[in-house]
């Protein structure tokens, strides 16, 4: 098959400043949880994004200097010449595949607390670092400005000699020292690096004109700039922006822009939708002749297009969608632009740099397993036998099992005892903000649909002894979970005893269409993610007042790792649901609850009609118990929709290989001992 003409735009060359990138697909640069720290697994991951057709792939955020260190975050480090190698293996795996490497460098300044190095953080003011710790920024001296730019441009070199196509000079997310000089928010100097825009732009010039002095000839330089930080007249508007690019406009081969911080930029889709930054980013080609790059949860070829023929932006950036799927620009040139991956925005691959974990996905289980297990996106390892198999259920893991396994080349049947493929995320799509979450079994129903060796069986609820009658060589049981309705979970690990009397309702039920006949509803969430505040909100929007209950101090208290619990407590207040943090609900008795203070165990009680008990879940695996086969996903052990997912491909690669036995299932680098001897002596 050939691409269709319609996306003929996306694959024109883009020429910046020395160097040319082969089609129009940029990889920003985002997180990945492996950085310093698992550096081969990270560049291979880059490789594979390469190989999909990427014309530029980018790092994260690389360090520069202890100055800045981001403790508590793996990210990427060129503090000095021991870390080159780690950038040219890098280089090295994206260079194979005709694609430009990018490194991001930064700066964090006042958004790091510098608990690795333990040096006093620096900022252009004396002001308390962006987070909750102890610690303030303190004021850079003009000494320390020109410490500054000498250790960029040393990194700048030792980057080049690592063999980057493209630097980064990075002003960006709310996370680099460039931009907090630019921003009036924290730049309160009375010097030539404050008060006017010129004076706070002084920095990133000078920078900028290291940078391209650097790399004349060499490399591209790009500027990732924040177009708007969305705090009003506080910080950086659009209107200064657009004075900016009058004054440093020419300088960068490529602009890289974006809206707001971090949690702006990677809205999740219950927040957002497809191309959400266009009406920040229209107009900024005019204020430059250089080529832009912009991202918005791109996913659809079409809108794509739409945005370079408007003349938008000149390139499709992307993180999340590259994410999903690092194929995404071959599938479009190769005519099939039916099998992408689309990115469904649940921002499950932002957590594992929030928990310091290698990089992972919803859609994309290969994610991040590219080096550590050999996991590929695309390729997958051919049958080890002429085995026969059964997948019970179709589900998350049953779709994902039943597809790898078919591309690997079984003969699989696929059962599933309702009347259509998806299982939990059937019911989750259809909640408030939840909708692209269907692509999680759209994906993967397209993809069966094209393997004759994969027989869907639908309304097919077989017992054990049907499939001990079937003949299967190995079965697979992937029925799911349920939530119970006991109130256990983290806070409660023994069941509660509730007046029978009170109308308590699951998720599972809420999903199935049931409904509480009583207006007040008490919503108890000891499940601490996304679907507590989803259920909130659904239940408010059709007219019952609802409080909310969780030991956590805060509503969705895990979504902090999806930054999106500012959103979803905001949005909670808005649909007037009462918010009762840092309380359990521990009896219901008649029409009343009671509720004790996790801190101080005072009580009170709460009037209800009726209870919805988001607590914890029950592996559906009498089935599995009872052929003695395999549990996968979340009949073996509930989890998150990716975890399902994951375990699902887990299986489908393990399936016939050798079992790991006592050694660790995946690879991993262990870090060189340094020689003793430099230790201060004992006294």
């Amino acid at each position: 098959m050939s691409r269709d003409p319609r996306y003929d735009v996306l694959f024109e060359p883009v020429r910046l400043g020395p160097v040319t990138a082969r089609n129009r697909f940029f990889q920003v640069p985002h997180c990945n949880g492996m950085g310093h720290r698992d550096p081969t697994a990270h560049a291979v991951m880059r490789g594979v994004k390469a190989e999909g057709g990427w014309a530029v792939v980018c790092t994260e955020e690389v360090e520069i200097h202890p100055t800045s260190d981001v403790g508590g975050f793996i990210e990427g480090r060129l503090w000095d010449d021991a870390d080159i190698p780690a950038h040219e293996r890098l280089v090295e795996q994206v260079h194979a595949h005709g694609s430009l490497a990018g490194i991001e460098f930064v700066h964090n300044g006042m958004v790091s607390a510098n608990l690795y190095g333990r040096i006093p953080p620096l900022g252009p003011s004396n002001l308390p670092v962006s987070g909750y710790e102890p610690v303030q920024a303190r004021a850079m001296s003009r000494e320390d400005v020109a410490d500054l730019r000498r250790r960029h441009r040393q990194a700048v070199q030792r980057s080049l000699r690592a063999g980057y196509d493209l630097v980064y000079v990075y002003a960006a997310h709310g996370l680099s020292t460039l931009q907090h000089f630019l921003s009036r928010r924290y730049n309160l100097r009375d010097d030539e690096y404050g008060g006017t825009l010129e004076n706070r732009a002084r920095l990133l010039r000078e920078v900028l004109e290291d940078t391209l002095a650097e790399c004349e000839g060499r490399a591209a330089v790009a500027c990732r700039v924040v177009v708007d930080e969305l705090l009003g007249e506080e910080g950086i508007e659009r209107a200064e922006i657009e004075q900016l690019f009058a004054l440093v406009g020419e300088l960068p081969d490529l602009w890289d822009v974006m809206v707001g911080f971090w949690p702006d930029d990677s809205r999740t889709s219950r927040f957002a939708h497809e191309a959400w930054t266009e009406e920040h980013f229209r107009g900024i080609k005019a204020l430059t002749s250089k080529p832009v790059v912009g991202i918005g949860w791109l996913t659809s070829p079409d809108t794509m297009v739409r945005l370079i023929r408007d003349g938008v932006i000149d390139l499709i950036g992307a993180a999340r969608p590259s994410i999903a799927d690092p194929f995404l620009p071959l599938k479009i040139e190769e005519g099939r632009p039916e099998d992408i991956r689309e990115c469904i925005g649940c921002n499950v691959c932002v957590t594992g740099d929030w928990t310091s974990t290698p990089i992972h996905c919803t859609q994309n289980p290969s994610m991040g397993e590219e080096w550590r297990r050999g996991w590929h996106p695309e390729r997958f390892r051919p049958a080890g036998s002429d085995a026969k198999l059964l997948v019970v259920g179709g589900g998350p893991a049953g779709l994902e099992a039943a597809m790898a396994l078919g591309k690997r080349g079984y003969e699989v049947v696929l059962a599933e005892a309702g009347r259509e493929l998806g299982g939990r995320v059937l019911g989750e799509a259809r909640l408030p903000g939840l909708a692209a979450w269907i692509r999680v079994a759209d994906y993967r129903r397209g993809q069966l649909a094209k393997l004759p060796n994969v027989e869907v069986a639908l309304e097919s609820e077989v017992t054990a002894d049907e499939v001990r009658g079937y003949g299967f060589d190995h079965v697979a049981v992937a029925t799911g979970a349920r939530w119970r309705d006991d109130g256990v979970g983290r806070w409660h690990t023994r069941p509660l005893a509730f007046d029978s009397a009170v109308e308590t309702l699951t998720p599972d039920e809420l999903m199935a269409g049931r409904r509480p006949a009583g207006e007040r509803i008490l919503l108890f969430d000891d499940d601490h993610y996304y679907l507590g505040g989803v259920l909130a909100e659904l239940l408010a929007a059709e007219g019952k007042r609802v409080t909310l209950v969780t030991p956590a101090p805060r509503v969705s208290e895990w979504s902090v790792n999806t930054m999106e619990h500012v959103r979803i407590h905001r949005r909670l207040v808005e649909a007037g649901v009462e918010l009762a943090t840092a309380q359990a609900l521990i009896a219901v008795e008649g029409g009343t609850a009671r509720v004790v203070d996790v801190f101080t165990a005072r009580e009170r009680e709460l009037p209800l009609d009726g209870l919805v008990l988001v607590t914890a879940r029950l592996p559906n695996d009498a089935l599995a118990l009872e052929l003695d086969a395999t549990a996968i996903g979340d009949a073996y052990a509930p989890g998150t929709i990716a975890t399902a997912v994951w375990d699902g491909r887990r299986y489908a690669e393990e399936f016939d290989g050798e079992p790991p036995g006592d050694a660790v299932p995946f690879r991993r680098e262990v870090v060189e001992l340094a020689p003793l001897g430099l230790e201060v002596a004992a006294q």
